[in-house]
């Protein structure tokens, strides 16, 4: 009796280990990955700061103010320019082609001003990338003025930021939580299903044939023709 009771759990254990994971173990799975990827990303990626100075588009006595809100569409698009940044290039520190990686401008469709923001990994510099440029195209637009009737003004001088602009860790790590559950759900969704066994298969049973099998017709045939004739 002592040997039969460990062989069933012997055979219990078996079956336990040769039992599939479930379908849905993808989800988890990907979770996890995406929170150990975007933690570790938050840790080792080195803070990044980001300071914005403001200048404004103002017309003149003959200038309509529409007239100034459609040049500071066009001033924040040259703001990035190779000729504005050559001229704040000595003021920011940094060379031209690195320049234009860590500095970008935005306006609004509805107020003729221009932010522009310088980003470094040093806080201080990321305040003097923004200040170089908002000098620098205040200077390059004003020579100008004469003819457009529009020049621009330091509306707010960038300072150098406190706090980082990029994610902390814990932000990182949540994202990609989050994107990894998503990709998770997404390849659920996707992959083909996979097919039920019969429960009886499953039981070691043979499956029983679901349709009977018709009788040959050439059988049938023969079958009449040995029939004898009267």
């Amino acid at each position: 009796m002592a040997d039969t009771a460990d062989q069933k759990k012997t055979a219990h254990r078996r079956r336990t280990r040769l039992l599939p994971p479930p379908a849905w173990w993808p989800l988890p799975a990907c979770a996890l990955l995406g929170l150990a990827a975007g933690g570790a990303y938050g840790v080792l990626k080195a803070p990044e700061y980001a300071a914005t100075s403001y200048v404004v588009a103002v017309p003149d006595d003959t200038t309509e103010p529409a007239t100034a809100l459609g040049f500071a569409q066009a001033y924040a698009r040259i703001a990035t320019s190779s000729s504005t940044l050559a001229y704040a290039q000595p003021r920011a520190g940094i060379g031209a082609r690195q320049l234009r990686t860590q500095v970008r401008a935005e306006t609004s469709p509805e107020s003729p001003m221009i932010a522009i923001t310088g980003t470094s990994k040093s806080p201080a510099e990321a305040a003097d990338i923004a200040n170089a440029v908002a000098d620098a195209l205040s200077l390059s637009s004003n020579q100008a003025a004469k003819n457009t009737g529009v020049q621009l003004l330091l509306f707010n001088q960038a300072v150098a930021p406190s706090d980082p602009a990029s994610p902390s860790a814990p932000v990182s790590g949540a994202v990609g939580l989050c994107a990894g559950g998503l990709l998770g759900g997404l390849w659920l969704l996707a992959r083909p299903a996979r097919r039920r066994e019969e429960p009886a298969a499953e039981a070691g049973q043979p499956a029983v044939e679901e349709y009977a099998s018709l009788p040959a017709q050439s059988e049938h045939t023969e079958s009449k023709e040995k029939e004898p004739v009267r």
